[in-house]
């Protein structure tokens, strides 16, 4: 019976989160009241609480996570210091002869974006508050010029260094090595935060290019809805445009090659690299005259901000993991889990369509916390590459955000976009963007590969 209040708890928090309470108050306080109830009725062993000190402290000491408020501070800088619209009005003027070439310029910047910052929410709001004036003056499609940013916007979830991927791989790393204590392995291999960004780095890019091939699709077929910008308009910087494209484009690339050449190439680890992009991000405002004390402090105190509700939220998912399995919850997840017909590819479909679901309600933090630490080890028992399935939930997750009526990237967008704009049509524009993202997870599931490749080559197997 008290594996069935595991269940309730699971159920109680949603309810509570859905409600619009604060999400690590929710998750903590939720957990600590199933555990009164639990230690009142005798189904909760309160000597699982015990352990709440020690989970706060593997926290504070770990290592891999002090690369959250370095990301953080870099893409938070690089936003500030006008990076993204400098990029922008560039690129556009660059592929602006061609029909579409606005829509392949807010792809390109919203990728190199996601390289430089990994915030979802940043880039959207950024990329709207830019691009879409410009599209919709350029006579854009309001439904090809909101999906496309969206759809750009939200490739921060799976193009390295991604915020997410920091976090799914902490996670996943104490799923796959709970996973192989359980299956009798006492000297268990390690999954690291540079394997997941290598193996993200194609599905990241095939993104990418099926998003152009789309934008080109549409420019081939429907060319009215995604008009070239005016010979007049460019004739003003043509005559400069390299040199304008070299001034503003190698300055972030270089930032990027810095920031994740020296991950894959092993010079150093996340957290070393994310003190470099930090340190990258002030020299690239500075360099662009946009750096200033004012500045600075801002962006110290959006850093602080964003990386108090990241650990916090942290800290009340462990408290609710730690009374989850105190209930047996693991078993009960394990059991389910195992007794669903086609074994590890049933199990895997269930637990990626409950996770895509929850995207609609709850935000990646949540889930990376709270749902992975519950199936991961369940689902690397059957033997899953825990690249390939970082990977997965990394895209799944992307798609849920981008799925009506609920999706993050679209309420984002919504709260930056004229009036003139209609939900309906963000809603529609959206719908191929998400067909995109279904055919890169099936293709990643029917080849691995992309997403175990890299890291073999790189780090061997």
């Amino acid at each position: 019976m008290e594996q069935y209040a595991a269940l309730m708890m699971f159920a109680g928090v949603c309810v509570v989160l859905i409600a619009g309470y604060p999400v690590a108050f929710s998750l903590a306080g939720t957990a600590l009241l199933f555990g009164w109830l639990g230690g009142f009725t005798e189904a909760f062993d309160p000597v699982f609480l015990e352990a709440i000190p020690n989970r706060i402290y593997g926290i504070m000491t770990n290592e891999t996570l002090v690369a959250v408020p370095l990301f953080i501070f870099m893409g938070v800088m690089l936003e500030r210091s006008k990076v993204a619209e400098n990029l922008l009005n560039t690129m556009a003027i660059l592929f602006g002869p061609i029909r579409g070439g606005l829509g392949i310029s807010v792809t390109l910047v919203g990728m190199l974006m996601a390289a430089s910052t990994g915030i979802v929410g940043a880039t959207v709001v950024t990329m709207g508050l830019l691009s879409l004036p410009t599209m919709l003056n350029r006579g854009y499609d309001h439904g090809v010029a909101t999906g496309t940013i969206c759809a750009s916007g939200t490739l921060g979830q799976i193009i390295p260094p991604s915020i997410v991927l920091i976090l799914l791989g902490d996670v996943i790393s104490s799923a796959y090595q709970q996973a192989q204590l359980e299956m009798g392995s006492f000297s268990p291999r390690t999954v690291s935060v540079g394997d997941l960004f290598l193996g993200a780095l194609f599905p990241g890019l095939l993104l990418v290019a099926m998003y152009i091939l789309y934008l080109v699709g549409v420019a081939l077929f429907k060319p009215e809805a995604v008009p070239a910008i005016p010979p007049e308009e460019r004739a003003e910087v043509q005559g400069d445009i390299w040199r304008q494209v070299v001034r503003v484009l190698i300055p972030p690339l270089l930032l990027i090659v810095a920031v994740l050449g020296s991950i894959l190439a092993g010079l150093a680890t996340p957290t070393e690299a994310a003190s470099v992009g930090a340190v990258g991000a002030i020299g690239l405002a500075l360099s662009q005259g946009r750096f200033s004390l004012e500045r600075l402090k801002e962006v110290m105190r959006n850093t602080t901000q964003v990386t108090s509700m990241v650990f916090a939220i942290f800290l009340g998912a462990s408290i609710f993991s730690l009374v989850f399995r105190g209930f047996g919850g693991d078993d009960l997840v394990r059991d389910l889990l195992s007794d669903l017909p086609g074994g590890a590819f049933g199990a895997m479909l269930v637990v990626m369509l409950l996770m895509f679901l929850l995207g609609f309600f709850i935000d990646f933090i949540e889930i990376t916390f709270v749902v992975v630490p519950i199936v991961g080890p369940v689902l690397l028992a059957f033997g899953l590459d825990p690249v390939w399935l970082g990977v997965m939930i990394a895209i799944n997750l992307q798609t849920s955000f981008l799925t009506p009526p609920f999706g993050f990237s679209l309420f984002y967008l919504r709260g930056v976009a004229p009036e003139t704009v209609s939900t309906l049509s963000m809603y529609k524009g959206i719908v191929p963007f998400i067909i995109i993202q279904l055919l890169a997870l099936v293709a990643l599931a029917l080849w691995p590969q992309l997403a175990t490749w890299l890291p073999m080559q790189v780090y061997g197997s």
